[in-house]
């Protein structure tokens, strides 16, 4: 009988060798979610990228089409972009002197709000 009771009792080799399984199982289940992570942040960088790069082409291409209609407006071959590049110093000025830091900081709070660090689900 006493044998009976040593063959139910749970081996240490077989104890180790679960623990190591779970231990791999735990290891690999982590770098795929790194994977994926890294996957999912590749692919919204390189949209962010691509969405930037065109409303970046178009501001500017819009901003030139508005200087060639006001130098057609002032009849003058170079007073419309003088006006267009008095705009964009005018509003560099506003932001200068109107704008504080604590606004974008704001702003920043409010965006970023929980997206580095989020509370785990499971």
């Amino acid at each position: 009988m006493a044998h009976d009771d040593q063959s139910s009792a749970p081996r240490p080799d077989s104890i180790l060798n679960n623990l190591t399984g779970y231990l791999d199982t735990r290891i690999d289940l982590i770098r795929l979610e790194l994977q994926q992570r890294v996957n999912v942040l590749f692919v919204n960088v390189l949209h962010g990228a691509f969405i930037a790069f065109f409303g970046l082409m178009f501001f500017l291409f819009l901003n030139l089409y508005a200087a060639l209609a006001l130098n057609t407006v002032f009849n003058s071959p170079s007073l419309g972009f003088a006006a267009v590049a008095g705009f964009y110093l005018l509003l560099l000025v506003l932001v200068l002197v109107g704008v504080d830091k604590k606004a974008f900081q704001s702003l920043a709070d409010k965006t970023l709000k929980d997206t580095i660090y989020k509370a785990d689900k499971r």
